[in-house]
Order: structure tokens, then C-alpha cells, then sequence
């Protein structure tokens, strides 16, 4: 049996990487973090150009028709280069609940826009600092209106449609928000990674249309979420391998006391760990996208496994990336920094890694009871 990707799969990731390479190394992510700019708009155009947007998105709607094994090795691809792109907004979580939920006229009008980069889309389900879930949402939606607060929502202050989840008398919905025709109030949130900019929404009687049945929207939003995961880990591992890298390099070219830091033995044990960590991310990222590309009985855990395991290797390895640089790596001027920031960034989106070892033990006792 072959757990690798096609030759066709890896061909797409060496054109993404070469792409990534010429138009978007570190010193564009500092652009943005320096800078006013909310995104590097050039390098998001130019991965729409590609057809990576809507790499899986259906043929009949602008797409590639492409599966998510493909999404997969563009997300390793955007991770690696810490690109500060509404990649994972757009196409990980707006894309995919429209494919999940949307009717015929919405698919037709949306994902067109989403697929060439026409419109930057993204989904708010968090309302601050707890753990988002059905009992604790206060956003509520009629049917036709729709009021409270979402924060902190990613590219929110840059999207052109946003779905969000909130309260109905039957439970928990999905809305779409058109951003072009609504007066939403929109407050910008600061996080620990600039280049990928959050913001709170102030919902006030806006005008919204409802996504999927009525009451279903908590399960059209796991449905989400679980192939989010693997794609958040499938980026956490290019980082991590990113990281790793740089350390590597830096390892061999920094001399201390006559020789290189990389033959101590303390700097060998960090760069191992961190390469022990990664390879145990890859398999079970690998073991995840299987279970997405087939929708697997398995998926649930398969996600949540590859969450935690990618989410511990990336920050672990930004960690000691940051130490193998020494006091120079926790200067403004290294580029240690971006990777630290977007791997704590990433271990917090769709939940920290508690919410997910939760779900690991969870979906392992409902398969030993059953």
C-alpha cells in the first residue's frame, strides 16, 4: 500500500515551493509585519493565478475540482514560507463549508469568487477568549438578521463574505454576511502574529442568509473543522521542517571556541528532537489526509491526532530555533521570530491543543465501547 502523495501531487508542491521562493521569502512576511498592509496582496494574487484557491473546489464552480490530497501539499508549501496570505480563511474554512452546506445558487455565486481570489472569505465562530461551543454563543440569528460580537476572527477586516455561527431557536446556524453590502462594524485585534491580522465584528440587525438547515450549523461546522486540521497540521509540518532547517544551517555556521555549534552535543540533541517530532507530525498528518481523501470512519481521530502532534513539533521546534541562534535569535532584525509567532498562532486556531487531546480521548473511548 502507498501512503506517499502522486507524482502529479508532488509536481503541483514543487511549483508552489518555486513560486513561494521567488515571491515570498521571510523578508515579505516582514513587510507585512512592519508595515500597514493586511496581507501580501502580490503573493495572494499570484497563488490565485496558480488555481491553488480553488484547487478543490468543483470544476462546474471556477475550480480545479482537485481533491484535498492536493490541498494538503499546498498547505505544507504555505507553512514553510510563513506566507502572510488568507490562504487558510478562504479555502480551509469558507470554501469548505459552503461545499458542505450551500445550496446550488450560493455555491454558484460564491465559490467562483472564492476560487480566483475575487473575494477573500473566512468563518467566525469564536466570541473571545473561551472555548467556542453550543451552549456559549451569544450571536444570534432570526433567519433574516443577525447581532452580537465575533472575535477574534481571522482576515475578517479584508473578506468579502463571512459565515458566521450563532444562536437560533433550534440551535446553532451558519449565516453568510455579504461584507460589500453590510455596515458591520469592524475593530482590529491584536495577536501575537501581525502578519496573519484578526479583528472583532459587531453584528447590529445585518442583513444575513442562512447556511445549511436550521439548528445543523454546529454539525456543518465540525464537519469543518475536522478537515481544517489536517490541513493546519499539513502547515504546522512545513514550518516545523522549515525551522529546522534554519537551525540546521545556522548549527553549521556558527563557530564557538574553534568549531562549529552544530558538533556540540547539546545542539545535536535539539535538532534531533525536533526532526523525531516531525517525522511522528508527518505520519500522522499522512494517516489524516487518507482518512479525508476517502471520509474515512476514522477522520475525527485522525484529525485531532494530527493537531496535537503537528502543534507540539512546530512550537517546539520555533522554541529551540530561537536557542540554537542564541541571544541573536531573540532580536527584532532574526527571522526566528516569524516562525515562533505563527506557531503559536496556529496551536490556537479552531482551539489549543487541550481541546483536541479531549477529542483524542473522547473518540477512543467511544471505539473501545462500541
Amino acid at each position: 500500500m502507498n501512503f506517499d502523495f502522486s507524482e502529479d501531487q508532488k509536481m503541483l508542491k514543487d511549483q508552489v515551493r518555486r513560486f513561494l521562493d521567488d515571491k515570498s521569502p521571510l523578508t515579505v512576511t516582514r513587510q507585512v509585519l512592519e508595515g500597514e498592509k493586511d496581507f501580501a496582496e502580490d503573493v495572494w494574487q499570484g497563488l490565485c493565478a496558480l488555481g491553488v484557491a480553488g484547487a478543490a473546489i468543483p470544476e462546474e464552480y471556477g475550480g480545479l475540482g482537485l481533491s484535498a490530497l492536493e490541498l494538503c501539499v499546498v498547505a505544507e508549501e504555505i507553512g514553510r514560507h510563513v506566507a502572510a496570505v488568507p490562504f487558510s480563511s478562504s479555502v480551509y474554512l469558507a470554501a469548505q463549508a459552503l461545499l458542505c452546506a450551500g445550496s446550488e445558487a450560493q455555491k454558484k455565486h460564491w465559490l467562483p469568487k472564492i476560487a480566483s481570489g475575487e473575494t477573500i472569505a473566512t468563518l467566525a465562530v469564536s466570541e473571545g477568549a473561551q472555548m467556542a461551543s453550543p451552549k456559549n454563543l451569544q450571536t444570534e440569528f432570526d433567519g433574516t438578521v443577525l447581532s452580537g460580537e465575533k472575535l477574534p476572527v481571522p482576515d475578517g477586516g479584508i473578506a468579502g463574505l463571512v459565515i458566521v455561527a450563532a444562536r437560533t431557536p433550534k440551535g446553532v446556524s451558519l449565516a453568510l454576511v455579504d461584507m460589500s453590502k453590510q455596515n458591520v462594524t469592524v475593530k482590529p485585534v491584536e495577536t501575537i502574529d501581525p502578519t496573519r491580522r484578526h479583528v472583532a465584528l459587531q453584528f447590529d440587525r445585518t442583513a444575513a442568509e442562512q447556511l445549511g438547515e436550521d439548528g445543523e450549523g454546529w454539525d456543518i461546522f465540525r464537519e469543518v473543522e475536522n478537515a481544517a486540521a489536517v490541513l493546519f497540521a499539513f502547515e504546522q509540518i512545513g514550518g516545523t521542517e522549515a525551522t529546522l532547517e534554519m537551525a540546521t544551517e545556522y548549527a553549521k555556521g556558527r563557530y564557538a571556541f574553534g568549531r562549529p555549534i552544530g558538533s556540540y552535543q547539546a545542539i545535536k540533541h535539539k535538532l534531533a528532537d525536533i526532526y523525531v517530532k516531525l517525522e511522528l507530525a508527518r505520519s500522522n498528518a499522512y494517516y489524516g489526509a487518507m482518512m479525508l481523501a476517502d471520509k474515512g470512519a476514522d477522520l475525527e481521530l485522525a484529525a485531532a491526532t494530527a493537531r496535537v502532534s503537528a502543534s507540539d513539533a512546530y512550537s517546539y521546534a520555533a522554541k529551540e530555533n530561537i536557542q540554537t541562534h542564541g541571544g541573536m535569535g531573540y532580536t527584532w532584525e532574526a527571522d526566528t521570530q516569524f516562525h515562533y509567532r505563527r506557531s503559536k498562532l496556529l496551536e490556537l486556531t479552531l482551539g489549543g491543543p487541550s481541546r483536541w487531546k479531549e477529542r483524542i480521548v473522547t473518540q477512543l473511548e467511544q471505539k473501545n465501547s462500541a
